[in-house]
């Protein structure tokens, strides 16, 4: 009995003489704690998320101040018989009239056909389109092979943001993926704006709106009127128009 207790005692003091060594190697400083602290990881400075204006600009807003004076929208005098509501394509002048009544129109810079692709004759607006998807038509197709058979809407789409279709021919009016051609007789007939512009005009344009496209040998005179400026929220600015005129 005296031997038991003997050796119970001898594994004990044994036992604690090891967890005390244990503890010693694990709080003196050395080469082991010191090993230990370089695997750690050090504290990493948190970024800030950017802030939302930091993000890629509104292209489309942008394309209008990249225009010449004369082909940025404006409200001009023009005298026409023709209703208010209705288009008229100044093709020599590459400009495209909507009707506001009372002697004046909005006037828009555009591209129009190349030579040998412009035409002139009265339309209405049969379909009106956001972001559409381009068909490129045979005839175009059999001129330039190279061409996609289709192309979704979308930003790269070289009918832009938005379309409207003119009776039942291949001609639309449209926006654009490239604002330098504003101004030039560029297409294949069609007639282009800014994609910020096309999206003003369809705003206002109805299903059933007449178009009238002049011959490039006849243009129309109009006059500049000054309009009264207001700021908006944003910085922008935007044209303030009476209100018998807007309607």
């Amino acid at each position: 009995m005296t031997k038991l207790v003997s050796g119970q005692r001898c594994l004990l003091q044994r036992t604690a003489s090891m967890i005390a060594i244990a503890a010693a190697l694990v709080l003196a400083p050395g080469a082991t704690v010191a090993h230990a602290q370089s695997l750690g990881y050090a504290p990493v400075e948190q970024q800030a998320f950017p802030p939302d204006d930091t993000a890629a600009p509104d292209v489309a807003q942008d394309e209008d101040s990249q225009l010449p004076d004369r082909l940025r929208r404006t409200i001009v005098n023009l005298d026409t018989r023709e209703a208010p509501g209705t288009i008229i394509i100044d093709t020599a002048n590459t400009y495209l009239y909507y009707v506001l009544g009372g002697g004046r129109a909005l006037r828009y810079g555009v591209g129009v056909g190349r030579e040998g692709f412009t035409w002139a004759g009265v339309q209405t607006v049969t379909r009106k389109a956001e972001w559409p998807d381009w068909h490129p038509p045979a005839q175009m197709i059999a001129r330039q092979p190279y061409l996609p058979r289709f192309m979704a809407g979308g930003p790269g789409n070289p009918l832009g943001a938005r379309a409207m279709y003119l009776g039942s021919s291949e001609y639309r009016i449209h926006g654009t993926n490239d604002p330098t051609t504003i101004g030039k007789f560029v297409s294949s007939g069609c007639i282009r704006l800014t994609n910020e512009d096309v999206s003003d005009l369809f705003s206002r344009v109805q299903v059933g709106t007449k178009v009238v496209v002049l011959p490039k040998g006849g243009s129309l005179q109009a006059r500049t009127v000054t309009p009264r400026v207001t700021s908006m929220t944003s910085g922008r600015q935007a044209m303030s128009l009476p209100v018998a005129v807007a309607n």
